[in-house]
């Protein structure tokens, strides 16, 4: 990722830009270090009688949101980001994950730090900066789309997440959201799988008039086999679809056209039904498939994979081929999305996982780029429709612009 802001060493860049390039350089910098000093913290808000309506988190406490609001400009603009955070699919982990921030609000930090596609910095966000923008707390564990309750003689769990969806939606309606001009649904790996559950379903509620569009980021996750032969996450998926009671609220059409109703919750079989203009954000070898699709714990009990998923430099060629594979699976499952109109796309070749939330990567003078455009011009192109849209990388490791942030937590599916 380069030296330190800050750090007594320029950036290569600026020894090469010219004057003009390094003022930009120096601007850009100024206005980062204010960001830092001045992190924007926005509090929490509880959403008022929503228990009433059954919408709660895997414990029963309510469910919460953040919300900045717009100014100027963007007052009657909104951007709405489901949070991410894995998932769970049987009692136990779900259980668990109950007495976490993942499935309770009780363990929440009260207030989030909004970077990236929810700064309130022109410099940093140049589209969105003074929109309304509100973060959605996850804490239902089924991506904002379970409905049921499970009871034990010990354990009581909650799978509102649809519920929750609904509830947080009603509220900001009264706050301005009814009367919205445009407005931008996103969301982060579990949360970026989230948009494509209920992108048209928002549209339906806002209305005509409303222009709404949807954009997943680091949420288009695979149906796919891992090395081992074993298809983990569609049996992941499928006892969460069964125990969350998530079968109810997926889109009708794909379950009309399948007699297993959890592949309805993969985005390859969910996306042909979306009507609503739709971005895909996306690592071609997003970090996460990687290691718990592709290569989960179970299908490596050697760790002959270990050194490679620490750091993609250290991967063998066969390895490498592998991951090719990846890549290969996901641009053709794209292919059906390359034609829809209106559709956008930035499909990269860095080995990360969201990208949106993060200042580095959404925008930032070393942020990665496809032809010489950066996640936040793409996407802002795409949006307001000023120009092309659809980006696709090269094949790894051509792209010398990537970070290839490799997470240290490799536990599992429900952690991520």
């Amino acid at each position: 990722m380069g030296p330190p802001r800050g750090s007594g060493t320029l950036p290569a860049a600026v020894a090469t830009a010219g004057v003009a390039g390094v003022v930009a350089i120096i601007i850009w910098s100024a206005a980062a270090a204010d960001v830092v000093e001045e992190r924007l913290t926005v509090p929490m808000t509880i959403v008022a009688g929503a228990a009433s309506r059954g919408a709660v988190c895997l414990d029963g406490s309510p469910p919460a949101y953040h919300l900045h609001h717009g100014s100027g400009a963007g007052a009657r603009n909104w951007l709405l980001q489901f949070e991410g955070g894995g998932w769970c699919n049987d009692v136990r982990s779900c259980a668990e994950r109950a007495g976490t921030r993942r499935g309770s609000t009780r363990f929440m930090a009260k207030v989030e730090f909004f970077t990236g596609i929810l700064s309130n910095r022109a410099a940093m966000n140049p589209d969105f900066y003074n929109w309304n923008r509100v973060k959605l707390r996850y804490c239902d564990g089924g991506s904002f789309m379970g409905d049921s309750i499970y009871t034990n003689s010990s354990t009581v769990l909650y799978f509102s997440g649809q519920r929750i969806w609904d509830a947080i939606l009603t509220d900001l309606l009264g706050k301005g959201l009814a009367r919205a001009e445009k407005v931008l649904l996103s969301g982060c790996s579990a949360g970026g799988l989230a948009t494509f559950f209920h992108c048209d379903s928002l549209k339906e509620r806002l209305g005509g008039t409303v222009t709404v569009k949807c954009l997943s980021d680091a949420g288009f996750f695979l149906d796919l086999s891992d090395i081992s032969g074993n298809n983990t996450i569609r049996q992941f998926f499928s006892s969460l679809v069964s125990l969350q009671g998530v079968h109810k609220n997926l889109n009708m059409d794909c379950l009309n056209s399948t007699d297993n109703a959890y592949l309805c919750f993969f985005p390859q079989f969910a996306l042909p039904n979306i009507r609503t203009p739709f971005f895909i954000l996306n690592s071609a070898y997003d970090v996460y498939q990687f290691h718990h699709i592709l290569v989960p714990p179970s299908s490596d009990p050697r760790g002959h994979w270990s050194h490679c998923k620490s750091d993609p430099g250290a991967c063998s060629t066969p390895q490498i081929a592998t991951l090719q594979g990846l890549r290969s699976a996901m641009l053709s499952s794209l292919k059906q999305f390359e034609s829809k109109p209106k559709a956008g796309m930035f499909i990269n070749s860095c080995f990360a996982h969201c990208q949106s939330e993060l200042q580095d990567t959404w925008f930032a003078p070393n942020s990665p780029l496809i032809d010489n455009k950066k996640i936040v011009e793409v996407v802002g192109d795409w949006y307001f429709e000023r120009g092309a849209a659809m980006e696709i990388d090269c094949a790894y490791p051509c792209d010398s612009t990537c970070h290839n942030l490799i997470p240290f937590d490799q536990n599992g599916i429900s952690g991520a």
